[in-house]
């Protein structure tokens, strides 16, 4: 009987200690922790006929980003404006852009550059 109360001690122990991890590994995501902060994600879809692409910007700072301005590469520039608090904005590189890399800026020297990346194909979907 003791081994028992131990091991399901040992157990409960470690489920807290992961809920505590995730717990705070989630709170991150949700909490503004600076003044000016951004999210990019730039996404590549590359399909047996035609390639698309889509760049997700969002605000995760708890202040307004001004003069937010996406830099597609080529010459490709699309002015956003102001992005207000947890706003977030899907745009899509021009048609003929070569879609390798996305620089995104804002006021209070917000600099972000990524490439574009590449979701895995799932079998059975279209393009896979």
């Amino acid at each position: 009987m003791n081994q028992y109360t131990v091991v399901i001690g040992i157990g409960i122990g470690v489920i807290g200690l992961m809920a505590a991890i995730f717990g705070m590994d989630v709170l991150k995501l949700s909490v503004s922790t600076q003044d000016h902060d951004i999210f990019v994600d730039p996404i590549i879809d590359k399909q047996n006929l035609f390639v698309t692409g889509r760049v997700t910007v969002q605000n995760t700072g708890s202040q307004p980003l001004t003069n937010v301005r996406v830099n597609f590469g080529a010459g490709d520039i699309l002015e956003l404006g102001t992005l207000k608090t947890g706003q977030k904005v899907i745009v899509s590189p021009p048609p003929d852009n070569p879609m390798e890399f996305v620089m995104i800026e804002a006021d209070n020297d917000i600099f972000v550059n990524k490439a574009y990346r590449e979701l895995p194909k799932m079998v059975g979907m279209m393009g896979s």
